[in-house]
């Protein structure tokens, strides 16, 4: 390739974006992807932001000097450089797959306002991509590898070298001279990319020289199948969620199990799963969707869960164990909440929330979120099991462990913004109330 070639390449795959954000790992891929940017911006596009972010995984010994070389071609080029240390758990997945994950979450958390992520993935990453997903089993959606064009935390990203070999990026970084890092963790056969690249691929190039461009173009009408059931199952999909997302197990009762399926997989999709196997799939139906009416299924995706409530199924994040949780509370100032629960508030007067006499002398203010026993709710003519009044209020189970409950001493006094109980009101109707109110966008 030659040295206006790749420029014009890049040119074309940006369109209008200015605002960029490079992966820089310092290998081939990304010095030639950065270099071709840099010899854009002085040639052609001179308002061009640039900006590189290495990830340093800690997995080598070299890895303090890679990033210190990425640095200093940054500083060569004039362009912005960030570091990011990042630790690698490879107890789920794998290596390689938990050094991705962490790489990704590193440059989502780092991108900025208007920014554009590109990686320098290339023709022949993809043809591998294709063939560890074709290992694994994968349907349309895995075998449709990487796109060119994806969003990733609400960021445009472009891979703007899909199209382009390992070898005229070779040629190109070559005829201008450029040093890379050369890891050497890709000599190591026992990762399966690695085998593939070093003692598959090879094989088949040399049999078939055009065999990365075959895989490619299957790759591409995998995704052209998948956009256009996205297209057609789109409207089902949208009538089967409601405003939380949750999905009806009764309108899936009666589809054909593909197209079932499809929709399961569409709806995972739009809660930002990864995709499940087919046995997990089958699970989530089976075991989730159409277990027996009293049971709290379960299925359990990654740090996510799949779980039902009255015939629908919800998507839930991990979430803390908060049951044995005592917070002292002087009611003066807004409380805290942990896990992402909002905050607390007690105003002396208000037209929202509820309204409760104020601690006597001799009591103490605390929020939980649990409790046991019967409770006596303001407007009920009896005590009740607290288990039948979440299931009267229709609290899912997940949640009923993160309602902030407030207790004078020993006794329960309010569930935030659901109910008072009787202990709430004043003896005599001359105590002094308060108002307690929840900040919470999810209540």
């Amino acid at each position: 390739m030659s040295a206006l070639c790749l420029p014009d390449h890049l040119l074309t795959q940006l369109g209008e974006k200015r605002q960029l954000c490079v992966a820089f790992s310092g290998g081939l891929d990304s010095t030639v992807l950065l270099h071709a940017l840099v010899q854009l911006r002085a040639s052609r596009l001179p308002d061009l932001q640039l900006r590189a972010i290495h990830v340093n995984h800690g997995l080598s010994a070299f890895a303090h000097s890679w990033m210190a070389h990425c640095q200093a071609l940054c500083q060569l080029w004039q362009v912005a450089f960030l570091p990011l240390i990042v630790s690698v758990d490879a107890s789920q997945g794998g290596i390689e797959a938990a050094a991705r994950s962490a790489r990704y979450q590193a440059l989502a958390a780092q991108l900025l306002a208007g920014e554009t992520l590109l990686t320098a993935q290339h023709l022949n990453d993809q043809c591998e991509t294709f063939m560890l997903a074709l290992k694994r089993g994968s349907g349309p959606a895995g075998l449709s590898a990487m796109a060119a064009s994806t969003q990733l935390a609400g960021h445009p990203w472009l891979r703007p070298l899909l199209s382009l070999s390992r070898p005229q990026l070779e040629a190109y970084a070559l005829q201008h001279q450029l040093q890379w890092i050369d890891d050497d963790s890709n000599q190591d056969a026992r990762f399966d990319r690695n085998f593939l690249r070093l003692e598959v691929l090879p094989l088949l190039y040399q049999r078939w020289p055009h065999f990365a461009a075959a895989t490619a173009r299957s790759a591409e009408l995998c995704a052209e199948q998948e956009a256009l059931l996205d297209e057609l199952l789109q409207e089902s999909l949208a009538a089967l969620t409601d405003q939380q997302n949750s999905l009806s197990i009764d309108g899936l009762q009666g589809l054909s199990a593909p197209r079932r399926s499809a929709l399961l997989r569409r709806w995972l999709a739009s809660c930002g799963a990864q995709m499940p196997s087919r046995q997990q799939l089958q699970r989530l139906w089976d075991e989730v969707a159409l277990s027996r009416d009293d049971a709290e299924p379960r299925l359990q995706l990654g740090a996510f869960s799949v779980r039902r409530f009255h015939q629908r199924l919800y998507w839930l994040p991990p979430m803390q164990a908060l049951d044995d949780r005592v917070i002292a509370w002087s009611g003066v100032d807004p409380l805290s909440l942990p896990d992402g629960l909002g905050s607390l508030h007690f105003v002396m007067s208000s037209a929202e929330g509820l309204q409760l006499r104020q601690p006597r002398a001799d009591e103490t203010v605390t929020v939980r979120f649990h409790a046991s026993g019967e409770v006596h709710k303001v407007g009920r003519d009896r005590r009740r099991p607290i288990k039948k009044l979440w299931q009267e209020l229709n609290i899912p189970p997940w949640q009923r462990d993160r309602i902030p409950l407030i207790f004078y001493n020993q006794q329960l006094i309010a569930a935030a913004g659901l109910f008072i109980t009787r202990e709430a009101l004043s003896c005599d109707g001359q105590e002094a109330t308060w108002w307690l109110q929840w900040s919470n966008k999810n209540n």
